[in-house]
């Protein structure tokens, strides 16, 4: 049975829910203390977390469309793109804030050159940042071909994500490792369009 557009419209509000019940659990989190010594940096993976989260989502909406048949699936992929971008904002607006601090804000340029994670991170916040600023119908038809060119970067975001966060991690733990799996298994279904890029 396939989804039909009413119920396609109920997912799509499960999933705003779904990126906006957590940032309401962040404040409520903060306001009462409920992280670590090192609050400034259990923020920053959580937000991190997310936002790489929506970005795996997003990249499972195709595979899971063409599986399942349920074309209509793919009318969510940028929502979860916008919420994937959403949260990597918060995530680079905290470690501005909590980690340089407003009066340094200079310094956040001399931090993504100097430390390579950071660099990684910059990259894919850009790719991001030029992706939801052209996710409109109008810029689709606007950009003709070249729409789909500049979006099939996501891939490249999928690539630096996950090794961003796992060079961020002081210590090793199963988390990021999985994400980065994720990540692999996602792009390893798309190899015969990878193939044909590199033919």
């Amino acid at each position: 049975m396939r989804l039909t557009a009413k119920q396609v419209t109920g997912l799509k509000c499960v999933l705003h829910l779904a990126g906006l019940l957590p940032l309401l659990w962040l404040f409520w989190a903060a306001s009462q203390g409920w992280f670590s010594a090192d609050p400034a940096k259990d923020i920053q993976h959580f937000t991190g977390r997310m936002a790489l989260k929506f970005l795996l989502g997003s990249l499972l909406v195709t595979p899971l469309a063409r599986y399942a048949r349920q074309p209509l699936l793919i009318r969510t992929r940028r929502l979860l793109g916008l919420w994937c971008f959403a949260w990597a904002s918060l995530h680079l607006v905290s470690y501005v804030m909590l980690e340089l601090g407003i009066n340094n804000l200079g310094l956040l340029g001399q931090e993504l050159i100097s430390r390579p994670y950071l660099t990684l991170g910059g990259i894919s916040w850009l790719i991001l940042l030029a992706m939801a600023l052209t996710s409109t119908q109008a810029m689709m038809r606007k950009l003709g071909r070249n729409w789909q060119r500049l979006h099939n970067f996501v891939y490249l975001v999928a690539i630096l994500a996950p090794i961003h966060y796992l060079w961020s991690v002081k210590v090793l733990s199963p988390q990021p490792v999985l994400y980065a799996i994720a990540a692999l298994a996602l792009l390893a279904w798309r190899y015969k369009k990878f193939r044909q890029w590199w033919q």
